[in-house]
């Protein structure tokens, strides 16, 4: 009896350790998305001048928009790393930490691609882009395709390869910190394809308020987290429609949104 009793105990102090590996690791994920929160609402007070606030220069945005992914979605993603590493094992500890890198790499990508259509926009349309002329419009317009997306086969297949990243782990798996980094990329695509229109809902609504990226970041944790994912999809949808409707008609009913006081979208 003994002799059975050292390996089974050994076996199960090894599983304690790497469910308390894991449960550390994503207790730290959590610990820098609450960082990112503070830094983001120091960073953003007295900046939110509403819809297309500008968002001054491009090393400027970059950092702060890397601050608000890792504060809004290291949340709704840590269960996802750690299903990684519980699937996965990785042999090295830095191996969860640079698929999160991965993951963070593309949504800076995607904050990258932001900039460039901001900037193009008010290269061409320069003045026409004010809130008294088409921005008020295009803000509204922005909010009902987001609604319109939430409701289209793509999102659908985003979204649930971002909830149940299971398959996409065992049938893309890759070794070594290459291979972490390669699955981080991987998985922050599919997060992009689900969340890229709440993102450019937030812009139409106010890029530096807090109280709008709260809202979004609540959305996308709701939507990645609890099961009833069609339902949600739809209230999200409803609601993304109700707020570009009241952005079109009636803007000073909107608790928490700024109204821009006539000056052009300015991404520089």
């Amino acid at each position: 009896m003994a002799a059975t009793a050292g390996p089974v105990d050994a076996g199960l102090g090894a599983k304690v350790a790497a469910v308390r590996a894991r449960l550390g690791l994503v207790l730290a994920l959590f610990g820098i998305a609450v960082v990112g929160w503070i830094w983001s609402a120091h960073a953003m007070a007295g900046m939110d001048a509403g819809p297309w606030t500008g968002l001054g220069s491009l090393a400027w945005f970059l950092g702060v928009w890397v601050v608000m992914m890792a504060a809004m979605m290291l949340p709704s993603v840590a269960p996802t790393v750690a299903l990684y590493t519980r699937v996965t094992r990785p042999t090295s500890r830095l191996s969860p930490w640079i698929f999160v890198g991965g993951y963070l790499l593309v949504w800076a990508a995607a904050g990258l691609v932001a900039y460039a259509v901001g900037v193009a926009a008010t290269t061409v349309l320069g003045d026409e882009l004010a809130w008294d002329h088409a921005g008020r419009g295009i803000a509204g317009a922005t909010l009902v395709v987001a609604a319109v997306y939430e409701l289209t086969p793509l999102k659908n297949v985003c979204l649930a390869n971002c909830r149940s990243p299971l398959g996409a782990f065992l049938g893309s798996w890759r070794g070594g910190r290459t291979g972490a980094l390669r699955m981080g990329v991987r998985n922050g695509a599919w997060c992009v394809g689900c969340c890229w229109a709440l993102m450019a809902a937030l812009f139409a609504l106010g890029i530096m308020s807090i109280t709008w990226m709260a809202l979004v970041a609540g959305i996308i944790a709701v939507e990645k987290t609890l099961p009833l994912r069609r339902d949600l999809t739809y209230a999200t949808a409803g609601l993304l429609l109700v707020l570009g409707l009241l952005l079109l008609v009636a803007p000073s009913t909107l608790p928490g949104l700024t109204i821009p006081s006539g000056q052009r979208m300015s991404m520089t």
